[in-house]
């Protein structure tokens, strides 16, 4: 899924980088890329990539990311993938 992108400006993703201690782990386990860590902080490389799965959220330890996961078109490009239909949430 690298490469992937979101919709545009509608992820929950929050980065609190005065909580970030730069363990890493998010750039680790997110699937799309979404976080650089450098200089001992994680930066959100890209917003729009975040599908909102919630794996960097449940592995920081400090609690600077927060992320509503599940929500939006997310379950809906998920349930796509999955079944192979067009994604479809209602919301457009």
């Amino acid at each position: 899924m690298r490469g992937f992108s979101y919709l545009e400006g509608v992820s929950t993703l929050r980065l609190d980088p005065g909580r970030c201690n730069g363990c890493g782990l998010c750039e680790q386990v997110c699937p799309h890329d979404v976080f650089s860590v450098s200089g001992g902080k994680a930066a959100v490389v890209d917003r729009d990539r975040c599908m909102e799965c919630g794996a960097c959220a449940m592995n920081c330890r400090p609690a600077a990311i927060s992320v509503t996961p599940g929500v939006g078109c997310a379950t809906a490009i998920i349930g796509g993938w999955i079944s192979g239909a067009k994604p479809s949430c209602g919301c457009a």
